[in-house]
């Protein structure tokens, strides 16, 4: 019996007394992944990306662990709800417009002290101070770098389009606007590699392609250490007490770890481990997180039905972002139809062993998205469940 075989027994013996569509951890899958992120992080705290996880049961059980420290946020209103709910050091990674929730949070220090929030542009202090409606707490602030790689005096650009800020300068130049303002404090630079974190860099079947992705992420890896190593220099000359600098993602996390200037890693997706992570060849972690449909039809011979499965991942459009028939091994979507909104087509020889009613494993594309679609998740250990958590959606809360 193979391990992927011997993993599908594992899941449908504990989930036997459960009705597909169902989502499930394997603990024993999580807790190893999570060694290995404070391995390849070397010393250095790793934060926890909430945006990959959407499960707070989850996010203390991982920050319960020796090696874990703090919490990276995806929205306002989430960063408040984790802190109302004991999380005491929420780094918001995105800017935010929502003036209600800077209301609340610069009128209660907890809130204030526990959440620290992203700007790149000090037009978002005004707009901060427009909100706070006689509110008076000081607000912690983190500047982001952008990462990107510029190539050919700019004209070529390798990254994802997120912070203006990509030279020492003008990082140095944001934080003094920060300083010249009453209530506000910088205490952090954040810098989200994506390019070199989120790009697997060994393609199947596509050689050239991931010998190209190596050679252009050694070529980033290398210029963004030194600019951010100077873009800190320049921040610490403004803010000498700055209190951390994150850098990484679950794809980067050894290579920005060894780098001097960095405090502190981010990381989330690390610990599902979803599709997109399989082809990477500085690490290789066990998928944790899945989900199951439930057999509905027997259309012929080597095809059977499965109810729902169109769950495509945010992103550029693509056959990378659909989830992928996990167990039993050897299924695949009909190319005609794809995975669909409420049914999906299985072809495949084992499609011949599988009964109605019966279970087929699947995984995820992008990890704390499956979290969107199922408002629990069955934490199995061994064989058998032994939990049932409420993911964000259980609990109410989209964010997004």
């Amino acid at each position: 019996m193979t391990a992927r075989a011997a993993d599908r027994a594992r899941y449908d013996r504990a989930a036997a007394h459960l009705d597909a569509p169902l989502a499930i951890v394997d603990l024993d899958a999580f807790d190893a992944n999570a060694d290995d992120l404070v391995r390849r992080a070397a010393g250095k705290p790793v934060r926890v990306a909430s945006k990959s996880l959407r499960c707070r049961a989850l996010l203390e059980r991982v920050l319960a662990k020796e090696g874990f420290a703090g919490v990276m946020s995806f929205t306002l209103a989430e960063s408040l709800w984790l802190a109302r709910s004991g999380f005491d050091d929420v780094l918001l990674a995105y800017p935010s417009a929502d003036r209600a929730g800077f209301a609340e949070l610069t009128s209660d220090p907890k809130l204030a002290a526990a959440v620290t929030v992203m700007i790149d542009d000090p037009a978002q202090l005004r707009l901060i101070d427009a909100a706070r409606e006689g509110g008076r707490e000081v607000v912690r602030v983190c500047l982001e770098l952008d990462t990107s790689l510029k190539l050919l005096g700019g004209r070529v650009r390798v990254g994802a389009r997120r912070s203006p800020l990509h030279s020492p300068a003008q990082m140095a130049d944001v934080a003094r606007a920060v300083a010249r303002r009453p209530g506000f404090r910088v205490v952090g630079i954040m810098g989200y590699e994506g390019h070199v974190a989120g790009v697997g860099d060994a393609i199947a079947g596509r050689p050239l392609r991931s010998r190209a992705v190596r050679l252009m992420q050694t070529t980033a890896r290398r210029e963004l250490a030194e600019r951010r190593a100077e873009a800190v220099r320049a921040v610490r000359a403004v803010v000498p007490d700055l209190e951390f600098v994150n850098g990484g993602g679950t794809g980067s996390v050894q290579h920005t770890a060894a780098e001097d200037a960095v405090t502190e890693i981010a990381a989330g997706s690390g610990l599902y481990v979803p599709r997109l992570f399989d082809n990477y060849t500085s690490f290789s972690g066990r998928p944790a997180a899945l989900f199951a449909l439930p057999v509905v039809r027997r259309p012929g011979v080597g095809v059977v039905t499965v109810l729902g499965g169109g769950y495509p991942a945010s992103g550029a459009a693509g056959a990378d972002r659909l989830p992928v028939p996990y167990l039993p091994e050897g299924l695949r979507y009909d190319p005609q139809e794809g995975p669909g909104e409420v049914q999906t087509p299985l072809l495949g020889s084992p499609a011949d062993d599988l009964l109605l009613g019966d279970k087929v494993w699947f995984r995820h594309a992008k990890a704390g998205e499956l979290c969107e679609r199922f408002d629990t998740l069955h934490l199995v250990a061994g064989d058998a469940v032994t939990a049932t958590v409420p993911t964000y959606r259980g609990e109410g809360r989209t964010f997004l």
